[in-house]
């Protein structure tokens, strides 16, 4: 229960103590502090077995998740240095404030082990990063802000309802009502099952809405578009795997109820629509920011697919947790240094970036390997994962179709990033006086080095993370 307190806390009141920091000019030191601290909690506590009886219990695939979203937001904080000392123009107290807190509610989604305060903990997560899609002060990132809010409150609440309805459920099998996720993974099967699949499928779809599952996804274009890149990149790789947990802890309700087919439907039908639906809107995308969001929307669907296979599949979706979360900071800082510096993410307007920002250029490039899973990189591990649990249970169609939509991605972003990153700037090209630094260079650069290793050898230790969550939320592989 301390170690939870202390991660939980401890960036909330160094997003206090940022709050009243006088000089925006080292306002953003704070950030690598709530960082520091927020890693060595991390440690702490998984060093530690977790009492599962409690309302905050960090169950295994909490575990991984909060390692996952500690590394990242450090390298984020570390970019976040370079990015406000570039944008010295805008004041960043709400931003640095808003975003330590945004730190703070993930890890309290890791930590909840209760149904309602895990409900609790993702509305927190929107009202925490809502003001960072609006740092710009556009009327462009207005609207996302608003969008955002908007769509993410309808799925909020309907992923209340699903909760009342599992709590329902539960209610008739007789006994003391209880919501602690122990407690209903004990008695799921005398669960009422009416109430039990019409809560499952309102959660699918009311947390598919924070993870950004086709067809809730219509947030995330305009909110990654308009988002500083640390920002969507703790979104891509850190809140919709939070939103993916949520739905990972319901699944194993639906499993010791003996109704994991039924669920195992369910996912694998908002897998694929996702995967189908991200592919034909990157086909001739213009937006390079925008690309990325339906990028995130197709790995969402890979997530959900292979929890929904069951098995081996659900090892795979645990290590593509992870792969897809480190990318994403690639991808996103990469595109955020580029877009400063041409001023624009369009592709009409930006060509030659490897030769005008090397490091970015490249970096994107190889994001763009790594993300479309292409070896030697770890998302190439996890899917071929995934898909080797479709074809073990002789789904056939179900791996036809997610090869289908992964060809379909791998030519539209390509589409969209090689002629960035190639090339040379148009003679028409403004460039801005913004340039690769130090700080906004070596967080993707550490990332994409880990993604490597992910695909290469991946550490015993974070093997035994994946598979504890695996065996956990219901799959051996």
């Amino acid at each position: 229960m301390t170690a939870a307190i202390v991660s939980i806390l401890l960036p909330v009141l160094v997003a206090a103590v940022a709050f009243l920091w006088p000089s925006d000019r080292t306002r953003p030191a704070w950030l690598v502090v709530g960082a520091a601290g927020h890693g060595a909690a991390t440690a702490w506590a998984l060093s530690r077995p977790s009492d599962m009886t409690q309302w905050l219990a960090l169950d295994p695939p909490g575990r991984l998740v909060l390692g996952l979203v500690s590394l990242l937001f450090a390298l984020c904080s570390v970019y976040g240095l370079g990015y406000l000392r570039a944008r010295a123009d805008r004041p960043n107290r709400i931003f640095c404030s808003a975003i330590l807190l945004f730190l703070g509610t993930m890890t309290f989604i890791t930590w909840t082990h209760h149904l309602g305060l895990m409900w609790v903990a993702i509305e927190a997560t929107t009202l925490a990063s809502a003001p960072l899609l609006y740092f710009n002060r556009n009327p462009r990132s207005l609207e996302a802000t608003w969008k955002y809010l908007m769509v993410g409150s309808v799925g909020i609440a309907l992923a209340l309802l699903g909760s009342l309805f599992l709590g329902y459920a539960a209610a008739q099998a007789g006994g003391a009502p209880s919501l602690l996720f122990e407690d209903l993974f004990a008695n799921a099967a005398g669960f009422s099952k009416p109430w039990l699949h019409a809560g499952f499928v309102l959660l699918a779809v009311g947390y598919g809405t924070k993870m950004g599952l086709a067809p809730m996804h219509t947030w995330k274009p305009d909110a990654y578009g308009e988002a500083p890149g640390l920002v969507g990149a703790l979104l891509a790789g850190g809140m919709t795997n939070c939103a993916f947990l949520a739905i990972a802890r319901v699944y194993r309700v639906m499993c010791a109820a003996g109704d994991a087919a039924f669920a195992g439907r369910i996912l694998v039908i908002l897998g694929l629509l996702s995967m189908g639906v991200a592919g034909v809107f990157m086909v001739r995308q213009r937006d390079f920011k925008r690309m990325l969001a339906y990028s995130s929307v197709e790995h969402m669907g890979i997530l959900v697919l292979g929890l929904g296979l069951g098995g081996l599949g659900v090892f795979g979706a645990m290590l593509h947790m992870i792969n897809n979360g480190v990318v994403k900071g690639v991808m996103f800082m990469s595109a955020g240094n580029i877009h400063r510096v041409y001023g624009s993410k369009l592709t009409g307007e930006v060509s030659g970036a490897i030769r005008v920002t090397p490091w970015s250029g490249a970096l994107l490039l190889a994001g763009f390997i790594a993300v479309t899973g292409s070896p030697p990189f770890g998302p190439f591990v996890s899917e071929f994962t995934i898909l080797n649990a479709a074809f073990e249970q002789h789904r056939y169609l179900v791996a036809s179709g997610m090869l289908l939509f992964l060809l379909v991605v791998f030519i539209g972003m390509g589409t969209t990033v090689l002629p960035v990153v190639q090339g040379d700037p148009g003679p028409d090209t403004r460039l801005t006086e913004h340039r690769d630094g130090p700080l906004t260079i070596w967080p993707p650069f550490l990332l994409l080095i880990a993604s490597l290793v992910m695909g290469v050898f991946m550490p015993a230790p974070i093997r035994d993370l994946v598979r504890e969550a695996a065996d956990y939320v219901g799959g051996v592989p």
